[in-house]
């Protein structure tokens, strides 16, 4: 097991400016520094696996490599009960290839008909690497249920027509700090620094 030091860089294997936001929030603390693909100007790998962990390796090895960094990515979906699980890996893919979340939103909404079932879960896994090829893998997952019409201006993808256990708002209508006390992202964050970072 390797450890990043406290005041070190790290990349994030993402061009997304809400990702690198949010994670560069939640590592302030450990005085970790976030750099971003889209700032080194890394290409975006194709993510070929079937599964969140697998994504997120794939994307991390290749910002590791190409940086010279330890670098950290996250492969994120949306699970909806009804749907089988779907989108799950494909969820950003559900956007067409403009990655139009309130195009995908509006195709769960109408692959879910009228079924009862609104369950459903947020997944992100997060995978550490390093530039030798090393990697460390935690993951992180928040179940609440599906609402339409989509609420809220905050946050970002599916956030809007999803509501955590226990709330009655969507993660897209919390303040930031309501939402990464208890999403799935902050959850597999705090495992990340519990077993990752130098204490």
């Amino acid at each position: 097991m390797r450890y990043l030091s406290p005041n070190s860089k790290l990349v994030l294997a993402s061009h997304n400016a809400g990702k690198l936001r949010e994670f560069s929030t939640l590592l302030a603390e450990s005085g970790i520094t976030v750099l971003s693909a889209g700032e080194l100007d890394l290409p975006e790998p194709e993510e070929t696996e079937d599964s969140f962990a697998g994504n997120a390796a794939i994307k991390a090895l290749a910002a590791a490599k190409a940086s010279g960094l330890p670098a950290l990515a996250d492969d994120s979906g949306f699970c909806v009960s009804a749907l089988d699980g779907k989108p799950g890996v494909y969820s950003a893919r559900w956007g067409g290839p403009s990655k139009d979340m309130t195009l995908a939103m509006e195709r769960v909404h109408r692959e879910m008909g009228d079924n009862p079932d609104h369950r459903a879960f947020f997944v992100a896994a997060l995978c550490l690497a390093w530039p030798d090829g090393e990697t460390q893998t935690v993951q992180g997952e928040c179940h609440g249920t599906v609402v339409w019409p989509p609420r809220g201006t905050q946050g970002h993808g599916y956030d809007p027509m999803f509501v955590p256990e226990g709330e009655t708002r969507t993660f897209a209508e919390m303040p930031e700090s309501d939402k990464n006390a208890i999403s799935h992202r902050g959850r597999a964050l705090e495992l990340f620094l519990k077993r990752f970072i130098e204490k």
